[in-house]
């Protein structure tokens, strides 16, 4: 299969998915008890008129498909509907707080791919006690939900010792880095260690093979082999977990965002679930999802060039 042809296979797949999970998101929400009327009305009575109203208004009287069909059409147009809680549009809801998330996601993420190949690496070459040491600090690490990493480090970093600040997310791009050190590390502790592990196991798999061997028969120098047939070899295998990487990071932000008090769309889907505000609800989960099915789009676009023993249309490395 040529490689184009893959790609655009990939890109339908994807697109078949994002429409089944567009029903799931949309239909899920109105699982959970409640209604948006009686968020409204705050816990007052109501007459009939005035609910009819309400349900007229927010198209809630309207049969399920109907809807659905309804706020499809308006997605794919870039309109996510109006906010229950907040009464504004959501989509200038996303657009104030989703570059706060998505620097916050991106800061961890370089966290994540640094510090977690680096400390597989020297676990795997160095071997004896600093793997034993690697590997008790992954486990620590692998041990420690977001958020209570993110309550340590808060209670740490920022109030005892005062370097960090302790919430918000800062104005302007220096002030925001700043801001969004410490949820960056707490967002990114879990999935440092979990990605050392895959380094690690995936680089002394790939020291047991024969070219490896051979390769140092022949007389390559040590660091060459490590780079050239060791470390290159084992990137597939390390790149195959970026999509569960990306997907915990969308999670855990919820979470993390909350703690700081970062105002980016983790905050605001925590916000909006509880206040069963749908159109936001509804619009972030979609955009979740997306941004899960991108990733793992370009996971296996890149696989194939990393990697040349996968196959196009399968992650599994030949042996």
């Amino acid at each position: 299969m040529s490689f184009l042809r893959f790609a655009v296979r990939r890109v339908a797949e994807m697109a078949a998915t994002l429409f089944v999970a567009s029903f799931a998101v949309f239909g899920a929400v109105y699982l959970a008890p409640g209604s948006p009327a009686s968020f409204l009305l705050a816990g007052r009575s109501a007459s009939p008129e005035a609910l009819a109203s309400i349900n007229a208004q927010y198209h809630l009287d309207d049969p399920f498909l109907v809807r659905y069909l309804r706020w499809l059409g308006d997605m794919l147009h870039g309109d996510f509907g109006r906010s229950i809680t907040y009464r504004t549009d959501v989509s200038r809801l996303l657009a104030d707080r989703l570059p706060v998330t998505l620097l916050l996601i991106t800061m961890a993420l370089v966290v994540v791919v640094v510090v977690g190949l680096l400390l597989g690496r020297i676990a795997a070459v160095r071997g004896g006690s600093t793997d034993a040491a690697v590997l008790v600090t992954t486990t620590f690490a692998v041990g420690t939900p977001s958020f209570v990493a993110a309550v340590l480090l808060q209670g740490l970093f920022a109030v005892q010792l005062g370097w960090f600040p302790s919430s918000g997310a800062g104005d302007g791009l220096g002030d925001m880095l700043w801001h969004l050190a410490l949820p960056a590390v707490a967002l990114a502790l879990y999935l440092i260690g979990m990605l050392a592990r895959v380094t690690r196991s995936a680089m002394l798999e790939a020291l047991d093979s024969e070219h490896v061997t051979v390769a140092r028969s022949r007389g390559v120098p040590e660091r060459q082999v490590i780079r050239r047939h060791v470390f290159r070899n084992s990137l597939g295998t390390v790149l195959t977990t970026g999509g569960l990487i990306v997907s915990t990071l969308l999670v855990c932000t919820v979470l993390v965002e909350t703690a700081f008090s970062i105002g980016g769309i983790g905050q605001l889907l925590e916000l909006s679930t509880t206040t069963k505000d749908f159109p936001t609800v509804q619009a972030i989960s979609l955009i979740i999802v997306a941004l899960f099915m991108a990733v793992n789009l370009v996971v296996d676009l890149l696989l194939p060039l990393v990697d040349p023993r996968v196959a196009l249309g399968s992650r599994k490395a030949a042996a």
